[in-house]
């Protein structure tokens, strides 16, 4: 199964080409001089936990984000599993005709692949090439609720964006407040000085899929907004 998967991979190119393509009339106009406040993005790598949860919430908002990047476009990069918030969300975007890039170690194959995989299913060594592997491929990230695995994805690719790495945004769908912890942590660790809050303010966080998509979508606008007008100062002085 996971062979006839893999044998996807090399039309995973060429119909990728052709969506950049077809979509680069869209991306001229929406992002053209004067609507930098709003950048669209063309795919986008989610970071969810291989269990469902035990509430019904948790699955409902897998399923409400997939249907959200099927509206806008945005095709999906994760960590290739096909249970749980994995499985939910990879199948609602592949069945709205949008591309699945899932990335995984062989080592963790019997916890996360059972039956068969959607989309392009990529192999790699370990879990720091799996994590290499999706941030290279997605130009933003989303957090779904998760465990361990899914918050060390998450961290991992916020300090990448302290240490300059990347400048991607970086989103939390804080699902019936499943991460109200964790965003408390961050509040603290400003408080005591161990966060700058310039780089507290690198998560973007909303409770439903639209708001969080439209907010990163925002916050990137607004970037590229400002290293633009960065630019054109020292171009002038």
């Amino acid at each position: 199964m996971l062979q006839s998967s893999l044998t996807q991979a090399a039309g995973w190119s060429s119909r990728q080409q052709q969506i950049e393509i077809g979509e680069a009339m869209e991306a001229c106009q929406e992002n053209a001089p004067g609507t930098e406040s709003v950048r669209r993005f063309q795919r986008i790598c989610v970071f969810c936990g291989s269990r469902s949860g035990n509430r019904t919430c948790f699955s409902e908002a897998a399923l409400d984000l997939g249907k959200k990047m099927v509206e806008r476009k945005i095709d999906l990069v994760y960590g290739g599993g096909s249970v749980g918030l994995m499985g939910l969300i990879s199948k609602t975007v592949s069945d709205g005709g949008r591309n699945v890039l899932g990335v995984i170690p062989p080592a963790i194959f019997p916890n996360e692949l059972l039956g068969e995989t959607i989309g392009e299913v990529r192999t790699v060594e370990d879990m720091h090439e799996r994590k290499s592997e999706m941030a290279k491929n997605a130009d933003a990230f989303i957090a779904l609720p998760g465990g361990y695995g899914t918050m060390e994805e998450l961290l991992e690719v916020i300090a990448w964006f302290q240490l300059g790495f990347h400048d991607k945004p970086v989103g939390i769908l804080n699902v019936d407040g499943y991460y109200d912890s964790l965003l408390s942590l961050f509040e603290n660790a400003v408080a005591h000085g161990f966060i700058e809050e310039s780089a507290r303010r690198i998560v973007v966080s909303a409770e439903s899929a639209e708001e969080l998509i439209r907010k990163m979508e925002a916050d990137m606008g607004e970037r590229v907004r400002v290293k633009d007008a960065s630019k054109k100062r020292k171009r002038n002085n």
